[in-house]
């Protein structure tokens, strides 16, 4: 039985295939078209999907599609509506790509897939994140939470799963959307929505929460139960083309920072502020969900599941005995959500669990190059390397990140989802006071206040992290160990903003924010043996088993997906090493690189 899923046309677009209930195969469109947040139909994907799959499109059962387009189609004609004459600039934006494309989703599914015979389905936007929460968990039950910004009409939804089967219980509908509320802040602090909503999450530790009474009594009515309105004199997102009001701007006492705008204390501000309402509002949702279902797990996905701090909060209060995230937890994660519905729910199949691990297989679900392939391209582009052996791999990998060099990492599959978990990733030196600033400025080309992850050890996590569970895909902040801590001095304690920055915090500084905390992922060797097996040889090395992990890619692109990608990002940034499968590339052997070659595409997947 193979169920193709597929999320399009709004972020994120992905395809997902799903073999009698196996996930073979995901990937987000960006990887391949090299479009950051590429919304088309995920052609590129698919192709993937069904050559990773070894499927034709006739042996295709079903194809379902993450949300129902009609019904969405129908909330933004009613809100039109409700606004008009206001927002008449947007609807006739947004009109012609609706009766184009939008709404014809089955007619297009059959156009891209020829020979394609089997039954289309369209599960609801928030059933599909709620079973990309539930179903790949390692829970028999569980409470659901999924909030973002708008499905067709929901935005946040609580439910209950058991066994093969969950159920939706309470919702809330647009426009009162925490998704929104964050996504409206994130335009007002200059960033971009729907994709600058983790940069008002980094920011947010350099403020203070002056704005939280101020969000509490102007802008969002929020219950105890978690629900919320949103008072929309003060935002423009229903129907205009901003997302904030002028009234919104008096309060706040001025326009939005312009894009690449200094930033100001002001900006630190706000963010932590909407990020402290944000998490009193997941929290109080949590506890109503834990009232509401009994259930002793809780699992999360949509957009705002991605904000790792309001994670760790959560799991911190002990609501739960313990949490599973989505690490797809956005539309693309929908494409899988959408499938594994039909798997479970629309077929009625039996789950099973394996008792240990979640079925996710670590989300390393996309393409894999072999030795072979990436010789090829090596020599074809006349590029220096030195083939290592497997068994001497990690310890030389080790060594040289042991001397504080950047190591681009190419490994195995790629990860389906917008974090990097050790197949696509640029590697650094946690120890070292540099690491941060090397990595923002002369390789990521990133504002400089933009913390980095850690990638552990599973076994040695709780001896520098204050989590005592698994945290494979960097969806958990908890704070570095008191007992590595460094106490800052009075002088630095006296430092605000972005001058707090290079002030040396821990004993793994490039991975320690400036509230001493960190987002943490574990490295399990059942999941990815080599790079587990790498970080075990800078721990014998070092006494260290913690290095830095940050995504393949710059500023504005999509992570990496081919070699040819990888070498670009290599040569065109301050990435001291590369290392593609067995290939040990030095920057200092490299020839120029001619940024205008013609290079040729490589890698089709067709």
């Amino acid at each position: 039985m193979n169920i193709l899923g597929i999320s399009a046309y709004y972020h994120d677009s992905a395809a997902v295939l799903v073999k009698d209930g196996d996930i073979l195969a995901a990937a987000q469109e960006e990887r391949f078209t090299r479009k950051k947040h590429d919304s088309r139909f995920p052609t590129a994907a698919i192709n993937y999907c069904l050559a990773e799959g070894d499927v034709r499109a006739e042996e295709i059962d079903y194809v379902a599609f993450y949300d129902k387009p009609f019904l969405k189609f129908e909330r933004i004609l009613e809100t039109y509506l409700q606004y008009a004459p206001l927002g008449i600039q947007s609807f006739i934006k947004a009109m012609p790509l609706w009766i184009k494309k939008k709404i014809w989703i089955k007619t297009l599914i059959q156009e891209e897939l020829p020979g394609f015979k089997g039954k289309t389905l369209f599960p609801e936007h928030h059933q599909s994140h709620a079973a990309s929460a539930f179903y790949p968990s390692p829970f028999r039950e569980a409470a659901i939470i999924t909030t973002d910004g708008v499905g067709e009409w929901t935005t946040t939804s609580i439910g209950r799963g058991m066994d093969n089967k969950f159920e939706i219980l309470k919702e809330l509908n647009f426009p009162h959307s925490l998704g929104l509320l964050y996504s409206a802040f994130t335009y007002y602090t200059g960033f971009k929505v729907n994709s600058g909503e983790y940069k008002v999450m980094g920011l947010a530790p350099y403020g203070e929460p002056k704005y939280v009474q101020t969000v509490l009594d102007y802008i969002i009515d929020l219950k105890d139960d978690g629900s919320f309105r949103l008072n929309m004199d003060y935002f423009n997102f229903a129907a205009g083309l901003t997302m904030t009001s002028a009234r919104l701007h008096k309060l706040f006492g001025g326009p939005p920072r312009k894009s690449e705008a200094p930033l100001t204390q002001k900006e630190m501000d706000i963010a932590r502020s909407i990020q402290d309402v944000t998490e009193m509002a997941m929290l109080r949702m949590a506890k109503y969900a834990k009232k509401l279902t009994g259930a002793r797990h809780l699992c999360l996905a949509g957009g705002v599941a991605l904000n790792c701090v309001a994670n760790g909060k959560i799991l911190r209060e002990n609501i739960f005995d313990d949490i599973w995230i989505q690490p797809a937890a956005g539309d693309a994660g929908g494409a899988l959500g959408a499938a594994l519905a039909v798997w479970y729910d629309y077929l009625d199949k039996s789950r099973v669990l394996n008792g240990h691990y979640d079925l996710q297989k670590g989300s390393y679900l996309g393409p894999k190059f072999d030795d072979e392939e990436i010789e090829e391209f090596l020599i074809k582009h006349h590029i220096p390397f030195e083939k290592l052996d497997e068994a001497t791999m990690p310890g030389r990998v080790a060594e040289i990140l042991s001397r504080e060099n950047v190591i681009g990492w190419f490994q195995g599959r790629m990860e389906f989802g917008p974090r990097a978990l050790g197949s696509r990733s640029i590697l650094g030196d946690a120890r070292s006071p540099q690491t941060q600033k090397k990595m923002n400025l002369k390789i990521k080309y990133r504002e400089s206040f933009r913390p980095f992850a850690p990638s552990v050890l599973d076994e040695a996590v709780s001896d520098y992290f204050d989590i005592d569970r698994k945290s494979p895909y960097m969806l958990l902040v908890a704070d570095v160990k008191k007992e590595i801590q460094r106490e800052m001095n009075h002088e630095e304690k006296m430092l605000f903003g972005i001058d707090k920055l290079n002030v040396v915090r821990s004993e793994i500084p490039a991975v320690t924010h400036i509230d001493y905390s960190a987002r943490i992922q574990t490295v399990h060797k059942e999941t990815n043996p080599l790079y587990w097996n790498m970080i075990k040889a800078f721990h014998n090395l070092t006494n260290c088993p913690v290095i830095v992990n940050t995504s393949f890619n710059v500023r504005g692109e999509p992570i990496v997906c081919k070699p040819i990608d990888a070498y670009k990002c290599f040569m065109r940034t301050e990435m001291d090493y590369l290392i593609m499968s067995h290939y040990l590339l030095d920057k200092k052997n490299q020839p120029a690189f001619i940024e205008d070659l013609d290079w040729r595409t490589e890698f089709e997947l067709d």
